[in-house]
Protein backbone atom coordinates (compact mmCIF):
# COMPACT_ATOMS: atom_id res chain seq x y z
CA UNK A 1 0.00 0.00 0.00
CA UNK A 2 1.25 3.45 -0.87
CA UNK A 3 1.76 5.62 2.21
CA UNK A 4 1.98 8.79 0.15
CA UNK A 5 -0.55 11.43 1.28
CA UNK A 6 -3.74 11.57 -0.78
CA UNK A 7 -3.31 15.24 -1.81
CA UNK A 8 0.10 14.40 -3.28
CA UNK A 9 -1.31 11.45 -5.21
CA UNK A 10 -4.11 13.65 -6.56
CA UNK A 11 -1.61 16.30 -7.67
CA UNK A 12 0.43 13.64 -9.48
CA UNK A 13 -2.69 12.34 -11.20
CA UNK A 14 -3.61 15.86 -12.30
CA UNK A 15 -0.14 16.33 -13.77
CA UNK A 16 -0.47 13.05 -15.67
CA UNK A 17 -3.85 14.07 -17.09
CA UNK A 18 -2.30 17.35 -18.28
CA UNK A 19 0.61 15.49 -19.89
CA UNK A 20 -1.76 13.07 -21.60
CA UNK A 21 -3.94 15.90 -22.91
CA UNK A 22 -0.87 17.64 -24.38
CA UNK A 23 0.71 14.50 -25.85
CA UNK A 24 0.74 14.56 -29.69
CA UNK A 25 -0.30 10.91 -29.92
CA UNK A 26 -3.36 11.59 -27.74
CA UNK A 27 -4.23 14.68 -29.76
CA UNK A 28 -4.25 12.60 -32.97
CA UNK A 29 -6.70 10.07 -31.54
CA UNK A 30 -10.20 10.43 -32.82
CA UNK A 31 -12.52 8.68 -30.44
CA UNK A 32 -15.76 9.59 -28.79
CA UNK A 33 -16.50 8.68 -25.20
CA UNK A 34 -18.84 9.80 -22.45
CA UNK A 35 -16.04 10.98 -20.17
CA UNK A 36 -13.50 13.54 -21.37
CA UNK A 37 -10.14 14.46 -19.89
CA UNK A 38 -11.81 17.70 -18.83
CA UNK A 39 -14.27 15.63 -16.80
CA UNK A 40 -11.39 13.69 -15.26
CA UNK A 41 -9.57 16.91 -14.44
CA UNK A 42 -12.70 18.33 -12.78
CA UNK A 43 -13.05 15.12 -10.77
CA UNK A 44 -9.50 15.49 -9.46
CA UNK A 45 -10.11 19.18 -8.64
CA UNK A 46 -13.18 18.22 -6.60
CA UNK A 47 -11.32 15.35 -4.96
CA UNK A 48 -8.45 17.71 -4.08
CA UNK A 49 -10.87 20.11 -2.35
CA UNK A 50 -12.57 17.26 -0.48
CA UNK A 51 -9.25 15.81 0.64
CA UNK A 52 -8.05 19.22 1.82
CA UNK A 53 -11.29 19.82 3.74
CA UNK A 54 -11.03 16.48 5.51
CA UNK A 55 -7.45 17.05 6.64
CA UNK A 56 -7.24 17.97 10.30
CA UNK A 57 -3.99 19.43 11.59
CA UNK A 58 -3.40 17.73 14.94
CA UNK A 59 0.14 19.03 15.15
CA UNK A 60 -0.97 22.42 16.50
CA UNK A 61 -0.37 22.89 20.22
CA UNK A 62 -3.88 24.15 20.98
CA UNK A 63 -5.54 21.21 19.19
CA UNK A 64 -5.47 19.00 22.31
CA UNK A 65 -6.60 21.70 24.75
Amino acid sequence: MNAQPLPELIAQAQQLVTQIRQHPQYQRLNFDCDVTLGDVSQFFNTLQWSAADSTVDVSREDFHQ
